[in-house]
């Protein structure tokens, strides 16, 4: 069964913001930095200190949440600090929601569903401009 949840795209400022979060809602945080993921080399060293996903699970809240990563011109702007976070346990069913909503999407805002330490990741930017961030289990 898929599930949408707040997704901020923060500037920096994720693990400051989601500790901030952590103190007030308690539960569970997860804070992944890009350096240790196999996506590092894709990006400049002085990146790979901010965090590729955060995650805050508390009873039935949760929020995930990332810093900018992108070249300069795609970092998160004031109001566009959001993206609708699809998350699913099963494989075929997230890549089966993520093939027609990425249909008509933007080239160079697309990453096609692939296995992170944290999980299944893709993401896409629709024809309408709406950021869409999917995770799921690995694929098994």
């Amino acid at each position: 069964m898929l599930r949408c949840t707040p997704f901020p795209l923060l500037d920096g400022s994720c693990a400051e913001a989601m500790t901030f979060y952590h103190e007030g809602l308690g539960g569970e945080l997860t804070l992944t930095e890009l350096g240790g993921t196999p996506m590092k080399d894709m990006f400049p060293p002085k990146k790979h200190k901010r965090l590729i996903h955060a995650n805050l699970k508390s009873g039935n809240i949760e929020i995930s949440a990332t810093d900018g990563m992108a070249d300069p011109e795609y970092e998160p702007k004031q109001g566009d600090p959001y993206a609708i976070f699809v998350i699913g346990a099963g494989h075929e069913e997230l890549k089966a929601v993520f093939n027609k909503l990425a249909k008509g999407a933007k080239k160079d805002r697309f990453q096609d569903l692939h296995d992170m330490p944290f999980g299944t990741y893709g993401q896409s930017c629709d024809r309408y401009g709406v950021h869409w961030i999917f995770k799921g289990d690995k694929k098994e």
